[in-house]
């Protein structure tokens, strides 16, 4: 097996039982093939790198053990078939190949996979961290009922560790021995994810640390994130689809958001939001109890209530979308000045991209607005496509404006979202930006109330007389502008191939 371009013999085995004669193929598509002895005549097939979690040679028996789409190694010879049919749902299942020559055969065949899995560059150590209160409050019967299992069937070695309160996941990145693990996985909904970001931006070692590939494991109510890479690689947004990623060791570059306030920063991989879509995630906390059904049931109830706000958003359009927003005849040095890079936090942790945009064409609109969001990657939650055009690395903030409009046509363009058609709405701007600064104004219904803004669903800065107001200490004010800049694939997340 030294030579990946190299044939295995033919040798005889019983598969689950049955007779069969069984080919290590080991050209340009890695593939374990069979041909029963009696009964169906077709070759079955399954991909090494497509369908194979682990293998165990025990005695002179090899168990496969794999994860399948329905269908998968029963008559075709090319398992990747199926992906460009749609959504391929899979499922464990376990292969037993009894060598008809024993156990030295068995033990060959078995290092022969080994060495063919080792190849893919898959992660042998993983550190998982698991969100007890996310979602439905079940990650934990997840992580054993189902991540557990199938990362031991493939052979990863993991070092499991409960969140206990919020800002948790952000100390355990901020210290990790990270030289100890290959990756680090997030068993919840986007906020543990965002949290291990802005840990790992904290720490010294930064530039380094943040090579660290991250995985998602979708177990929360958004999911945006989970939901944003799988979709891609046409999968469906599931627990096992997720892991399967997260074991197979592909990587994608994610680009980074840098939100600024004076001295203040913080940073951002799914999407800021203002306004109504801030509103409805927030404020919709305390139907928790109803699972994802609670977006959808607060949203009515905003829109009932329709709040519009008062502001103005400056930006830098990315190439063709220049014609975006009024031109800024004079741009203000507070729009345009670069990010503080002062004193011993310059050399202590990340301060943003390197970017200045002092000879850029600013452009600009005013309120009124319904809603104001800057996506990063293209689903907000699973059920939410609120950036059909973004992508996961591209340098671009993809920002949507909705202005004032009727309550009907506004359901109407919300019912949309589901598919991202809603971005096509005469009431909706859509495009896409290398720089943005948000200055949020109080309600035009009631001058005395602000509104929320909302990084990756938590809430970093609230007006006067908005929800939870008297509970939370928030990271900054609600009324300076924040200043938001892009950091092209400065992170790195398992996704599928």
């Amino acid at each position: 097996m030294e030579d990946r371009h190299a044939a295995a013999a033919a040798s005889m085995v019983r598969v689950n039982g049955a007779p069969a004669e069984a080919t290590l193929c080991t050209g340009s598509h890695l593939e374990l093939r069979w041909r029963y002895s009696a009964g169906a005549a077709a070759d079955r097939s399954l991909s090494l790198e497509g369908d194979v979690l682990g293998v165990e040679a025990n005695g002179k028996e090899v168990v496969i053990r794999a994860f399948v789409a329905d269908g998968a190694a029963a008559a075709k010879l090319c398992c990747a078939a199926g992906k460009a049919g749609g959504k391929r749902r899979r499922r464990r299942r376990d292969y037993v190949f009894e060598m008809a020559d024993g156990e030295g055969a068995a033990a060959a065949w078995g290092d022969s996979l080994r060495r063919c899995l080792d190849s893919f560059g898959r992660p042998k150590r993983l550190f998982v961290l698991v969100n007890p209160f996310g979602g439905k409050r079940c990650a934990n019967k997840i992580y054993e009922a189902e991540i557990k299992p199938m990362l031991e069937a493939a052979g990863v070695e993991i070092t499991m560790q409960e969140t206990q309160y919020r800002g948790h996941a952000r100390e355990v990145a901020s210290s990790l021995d990270l030289a100890r693990y290959d990756g680090i996985v997030c068993v919840s909904g986007d906020g543990v994810l965002v949290e291990v970001v802005n840990g790992i931006l904290q720490r010294t070692d930064w530039e380094e640390a943040i090579k660290m590939p991250i995985g998602i494991v979708p177990a929360g109510t958004g999911n945006g994130m989970a939901k944003s890479l799988l979709h891609a690689a046409s999968e469906t947004c599931s627990i096992s689809d997720a892991l399967f990623a997260i074991i197979r060791g592909h990587r994608q570059a994610l680009d980074v958001c840098t939100i600024v306030q004076g001295e203040k920063r913080i940073f951002s991989v799914l999407s800021v939001t203002w306004g109504l879509v801030a509103d409805i995630d927030i404020e919709s906390e305390k139907y928790r109890w109803m699972g994802s059904a609670r977006f959808d049931f607060y949203a009515l109830v905003r829109i009932m209530n329709l709040r519009r706000y008062r502001g103005s958003i400056h930006f830098v359009p990315a190439p063709g979308y220049e014609a975006y927003g009024e031109a800024v005849k004079q741009v203000g040095s507070s729009i345009v000045e670069p990010l503080e890079q002062n004193g011993e936090s310059r050399v202590c942790s990340y301060q943003g991209p390197p970017a200045d945009f002092q000879g850029s064409d600013w452009r600009s609109m005013d309120g009124p607005f319904v809603a104001v969001c800057i996506n990063n990657v293209p689903w907000a939650a699973e059920t939410v496509m609120a950036a059909p055009e973004a992508k996961f690395s591209d340098g671009y903030m993809d920002a949507v404006v909705i202005r004032d409009c009727p309550k009907a046509d506004l359901v109407a363009l919300l019912l949309k979202m589901s598919d991202g058609s809603y971005v096509k709405s005469p009431y909706v701007t859509y495009l896409k930006v290398k720089s943005f600064r948000l200055s949020p104004g109080q309600l035009m219904e009631n001058p005395r109330r602000g509104g929320i803004i909302d990084v990756d669903g938590e809430v970093i800065a609230r007006g006067e007389a908005t929800y939870g107001r008297n509970q939370h200490q928030d990271l900054m004010a609600y009324g300076p502008s924040l200043r938001l800049t892009v950091h092209q694939g400065l992170a790195t997340v398992y996704c599928p191939k």
